[in-house]
């Protein structure tokens, strides 16, 4: 089990630590509700070092992320991130990742922890060009500083002027009183805020800069429980559960990060789906009746017909409700058509509603 640069600190606070994709994780501090709210509220610190973090760079290097991407990263400019899919070669998806344009011929990729091998495996096989790649992964702290007080809390910490910073852009500069730190006005909340990225040997000080710069904010650690509700409150998709090898961007709602303005991977045949319409369709739902979705769940129709699963589920605390995701049959997308959850041999109303469930 691998731990990352803040696990003793995660434990000295009374973290209850879980394994995730191999790293020992706090799954939660206080308690996922109360941790939930401070990051719609207020402003939570998340550890998320185990994410995975490659560099790409050369002459070449748009060439190759324009070839293994779906969206287009030829509109990114120095500062700019992209949020984007690696399509693999039978209609499905290798990752979801972050794409940021340092400058014209170098980039990071951001990719899910427990991705990292196989993307870098993936990327590396399309690579024909000596495109120079890093895995800077193992030696980088991600923190994400989530919340609508975030700018608030971080702004005694660098001379950049966050409130003012543009949603999916970035700067490298100094941050208590650190060098080369990435600065982004990125998350996966949907509460606004920022992630940070720097080396390994700054990371107690610079989380205990953060902590101090917002203490009269009631700044407060979140995990990675937390983390889950309020990603799906936004409709968010996780790796894993929501997209996977086996479901197409186009399926998946992602249609909008596919571009078919240039050749990638299977982009003939996922413009060829998308031209001849989709058989199932990732939508969000609301219970109706008293009951929680968890992921592999049967959705039925009235008559209890199979008509799909769902991949994400839980009791909103933000709404007071229950909440999922699934794929269901053409047919049964539109908002407002209602579906059963197979929850314990049981049918238990649901209705479909826009994403996100959280406005």
């Amino acid at each position: 089990m691998k731990n990352t640069a803040l696990t003793e600190k995660h434990f000295s606070l009374g973290a209850k630590m879980v394994p995730f994709a191999g790293y020992n994780m706090p799954v939660q501090y206080e308690g996922i509700n109360a941790e939930h709210a401070t990051v719609r509220n207020g402003v939570g610190v998340f550890d998320v070092s185990h994410m995975g973090e490659f560099i790409l760079k050369g002459e070449n290097a748009l060439d190759l992320i324009q070839r293994v991407t779906s969206n287009d990263a030829s509109k990114l400019y120095d500062g700019k991130v992209q949020y984007s899919c690696l399509p693999n070669e039978e209609g499905g998806i290798v990752d979801d990742l972050l794409v940021y344009r340092i400058d014209e011929k170098t980039y990071m990729l951001v990719v899910n922890a427990s991705n990292i091998e196989k993307d870098w495996n993936w990327i590396q096989r399309y690579n024909t060009n000596g495109v120079e790649m890093h895995n800077i992964s193992d030696k980088t702290s991600l923190l994400a500083i989530q919340g609508p007080k975030a700018a608030e809390a971080l702004q005694t910490l660098t001379g950049v002027d966050l409130a003012s910073m543009e949603y999916y852009s970035f700067v490298k500069g100094k941050f208590a009183g650190i060098d080369n730190v990435v600065i982004s006005a990125t998350g996966y909340t949907g509460a606004g805020g920022f992630e940070i990225y720097f080396d390994n040997e700054h990371a107690v000080a610079i989380w205990d800069a953060i902590f101090s710069a917002g203490s009269s904010l009631g700044i407060k650690p979140i995990g990675l429980g937390a983390r889950d509700t309020l990603r799906l409150e936004m409709g968010f998709c996780l790796y894993g559960n929501d997209i996977d090898d086996t479901t197409s961007p186009i399926e998946a709602g992602l249609g909008w990060i596919t571009k078919f303005s240039k050749k990638f991977t299977n982009s003939e045949a996922l413009l060829a789906q998308k031209e001849a319409g989709i058989k199932k369709k990732l939508v969000g739902f609301e219970m109706v009746e008293r009951g929680i979705p968890r992921n592999d769940y049967e959705i039925v129709d009235a008559e209890g017909n199979g008509i799909g699963k769902v991949t994400s589920g839980t009791q909103s605390p933000s709404l007071q409700k229950a909440i999922g995701m699934g794929y269901v049959a053409k047919g049964f997308d539109k908002e407002g058509t209602e579906l059963y959850i197979n929850i314990r041999n049981t049918k238990i109303k649901a209705r479909v509603v826009k994403f996100p469930f959280y406005k």
